[in-house]
């Protein structure tokens, strides 16, 4: 069975498994690094290399009940790393692991800002809340609204320069 190289290397990726076609081809892409490749054709083609593991038995298809969702694809115990010719074996396997890691960890990043945003947004209005009941408050209540919503812009534009970035990464 042939195999693409960059596809089987992605795919052999120990933690890599329960992806989509998409996952496929986005990394393929970033790996590839060719601007001229276009993504509709490079999804069939990866679509196809995935069909070829789908009926040796190595990959199992798992398509959504309620149709609602994408393909998903699981690795199974006949797939076999060993079998699949790889070039290039250790590095491009261990630049794939970086990707992850660096996804999981903006990931990461990104969700603990949105919950320090919603944090800082219940605080702001909370400070509202206290000025309307109390009004004559204003000076010990106005430079704390303040600074909670400069916050929020501060926390917002790192959420946005993450989103940027994981967006940039994906075609």
């Amino acid at each position: 069975m042939k195999l693409d190289p960059l596809v089987a290397q992605i795919i052999a990726t120990t933690n890599f498994n329960h992806f989509t076609t998409s996952d496929v081809r986005s990394t393929y892409l970033v790996l590839k690094n060719d601007s001229s490749l276009e993504s509709t054709s490079v999804r069939r083609k990866i679509y196809a290399e995935l069909l070829k593991l789908v009926k040796k038995g190595w990959l199992e298809k798992l398509i959504p009940k309620n149709k609602k969702g994408p393909t998903r694809f699981s690795k199974t115990v006949l797939f076999d790393v060993e079998q699949i010719q790889l070039k290039n074996e250790d590095e491009p396997i261990e630049v794939i692991n970086d990707i992850y890691k660096k996804k999981e960890q903006l990931l990461s990043k990104l969700n603990i800002y949105k919950a320090e945003l919603l944090l800082n947004m219940g605080e702001s209005e909370a400070y509202k809340e206290l000025y309307s009941e109390f009004p004559e408050l204003i000076d010990e209540i106005q430079p704390k609204y303040n600074k909670a919503r400069d916050n929020n812009t501060r926390i917002l534009g790192k959420i946005r320069a993450i989103e940027g970035l994981m967006d940039q990464d994906s075609p």
